[in-house]
This record gives C-alpha cells, sequence and structure tokens, in this order.
C-alpha cells in the first residue's frame, strides 16, 4: 500500500509518496480535470491519498475516489506539525502530511456528499441575496437621511412606498442613485423567490426538514439551513460504534487506558485538581469550572430567581 500525500494550491499540488517506510519526492501535478484524471489512472487500488481541506478539495476527492482505496481529509488548523512549522515549503508540508497518516496522528474532516453540497451552496446563494438587498436598502434609506427627509410610515419598498420614493424632492444624481438601487432590488427579489421556491421543494422531499419545522420558530428556510450546515448526522453514531467495537475486539493482553479519577480534596468536595470562579457580570451568575486536563471545560450560567 502506497500513502500518497498532496499540498494542494489553487493550480498545482505538491505529492509525496511513502512506501514501505521510506518517503520520496514526486514533483508536482497541475490541478486541472485532464491533468488529474490522467494521473488518476496510474494509481492502484489499495493507495491512500492524504489532503488538507482547502476550495476545491471535494472536486479532488471526487475525481481520485473511485481510482483509490480510501482519500483521507486532513484538518489543516489541527496539523500543528504544519500550521505551527517554523520551516515551511511545499515538500515538507507534502512529507508531513503522509507521515501523520501513516502514523495514525492526522487529525480527518468529514466530506459532505454532493446532496448537502448542493444545499449548503444554495442556502449560501440565499444568505448572498439577502444581503445584497438589506445593503441596497441601507444607501435608499441613508440618500433620504441625508436630504432631511422623515422616514415613510409605510413600507417604503411596496409600490405605495415607491411611488413616494420617486415624488420625493432629490438633486438629479441622487434621484438616479435611488431608482437604480430600487431597480435592482426588484431584480434580486424575483432570484430571491426563485431560490425560495426551489428551498421550498427541496423541503418537501426532506423528512427531517419537516421535523425541525414542528420546532416553534423554525421555518422552511432556517430548518434547510440546519441540514445543510449538519449534513448526515448518523455519522457521529457510526464513528461512535466503531469505536466501541474497536475497543470490545482488543485482547486480554492490551490493556485498555481510563481517565484518572480525581480524588476528593480533604476541605471541599470539589475535586483538587478543579478550580471554580464565580462572579456577577450584570444579572447573570457566572460559575466557570476549569476541569482536569483530560476533560473538557464547562460554563454554567444561572439566572437568579
Amino acid at each position: 500500500m502506497r500513502i500518497i500525500a498532496l499540498d494542494v494550491h489553487r493550480s498545482f499540488a505538491q505529492m509525496a509518496i511513502l512506501e514501505k517506510g521510506k518517503i520520496r519526492d514526486a514533483g508536482r501535478i497541475d490541478l486541472e480535470h485532464g491533468r488529474l484524471l490522467q494521473f488518476a489512472t496510474k494509481l492502484k487500488p489499495d493507495d491512500e491519498i492524504v489532503i488538507e481541506a482547502t476550495g476545491n478539495t471535494s472536486a479532488i476527492v471526487r475525481l481520485l475516489s473511485p481510482f483509490v482505496g480510501r482519500v483521507v481529509i486532513a484538518n489543516p488548523i489541527l496539523v500543528r506539525a504544519i500550521a505551527w512549522a517554523k520551516v515551511k515549503t511545499d515538500k515538507i508540508d507534502a512529507a508531513v502530511l503522509a507521515k501523520l497518516h501513516a502514523s495514525g496522528f492526522l487529525p480527518e474532516v468529514w466530506m459532505p456528499d454532493e446532496e448537502t453540497e448542493t444545499r449548503r451552496r444554495v442556502v449560501a446563494e440565499r444568505t448572498q441575496l439577502v444581503c445584497q438587498m438589506t445593503r441596497l436598502k441601507n444607501r435608499i434609506h441613508s440618500v433620504l437621511h441625508a436630504n432631511l427627509i422623515p422616514p415613510y410610515k409605510g413600507t417604503l419598498f411596496s409600490k405605495r412606498g415607491r411611488a413616494w420614493l420617486e415624488a420625493q424632492p432629490l438633486a438629479e444624481d441622487q434621484r438616479r442613485v435611488v431608482l437604480r438601487h430600487a431597480g435592482e432590488l426588484d431584480r434580486l427579489g424575483g432570484e430571491l423567490a426563485q431560490v425560495d421556491k426551489s428551498l421550498a421543494k427541496t423541503a418537501l422531499q426532506e423528512p427531517r426538514v419537516k421535523r425541525l419545522m414542528t420546532i416553534t420558530g423554525v421555518d422552511v428556510t432556517v430548518a434547510l439551513s440546519i441540514v445543510a450546515a449538519v449534513g448526515d448526522i448518523e455519522r457521529s453514531h457510526r464513528r461512535k460504534s466503531s469505536s466501541a467495537t474497536s475497543d470490545s475486539t482488543r485482547g486480554s493482553g492490551s490493556p485498555v487506558t481510563s481517565r484518572p479519577t480525581m480524588a476528593a480534596s480533604p476541605n471541599k468536595a470539589e475535586p483538587t485538581r478543579d478550580r471554580c470562579w464565580s462572579r456577577r457580570r450584570g444579572s447573570f451568575p457566572v460559575c466557570l469550572v476549569r476541569c482536569a486536563p483530560s476533560s473538557c471545560a464547562s460554563v454554567a450560567l444561572g439566572r437568579p430567581t
């Protein structure tokens, strides 16, 4: 089995191959569809590809996955040997990825399927449309405010509000800006309606969205955003079951390490290695409990009675 690590950049990737305990530089490969497909045909079915998560990772993974045994995606933030390295070159980074994966210390990330990625793109597109429309509305309001025009009492961006807006005493250049922004709002509103229609069709076919919509305040857009962000929620259960299976299959000669228990302090009921600070910030008493290094920190908020 070979471990092929790719240090991915915008237009190329630096390769390092770890085979039979020896690592060697394999040069660069251009990240074009034809070149990458030609490289994929030279791979073996038992090879493993290691790359870091970046902008074009999903396209590379989908192209190489049918030709190799496994494609591993590393978390670039948690790979401290690369992120915190004083000497950084493409060859060194690719070699470090291969060695970390071979030793089992590579922090991996989950890659969503195509359906989840499509949902994320559509939700992101809707968010961008809403942000653009909000920016245009704020610009129109700023023009009215700069000319000492009081706010419209109704809905400014309705038909009546549009007629009121056109009748305001504005300079010719400012009137042109306001009308251009209003026309752009109409165009973006039509696109937003199409995106919402597409999201509504998707929601009718997704039982998880219907289940989330039973919660008060969760509409179609919010439910689809949650489903798109979380993705396959069953993967956490599969990971736990696989780890439990591996623990149960250990032999009697391999000891299973457990977390150290904390001895109670003779003066306090808290663990000796734990510390607690309680202070009042505003109307909420905040208690910060710093646990042992093997545990996670917890923050408790209590509303005063």
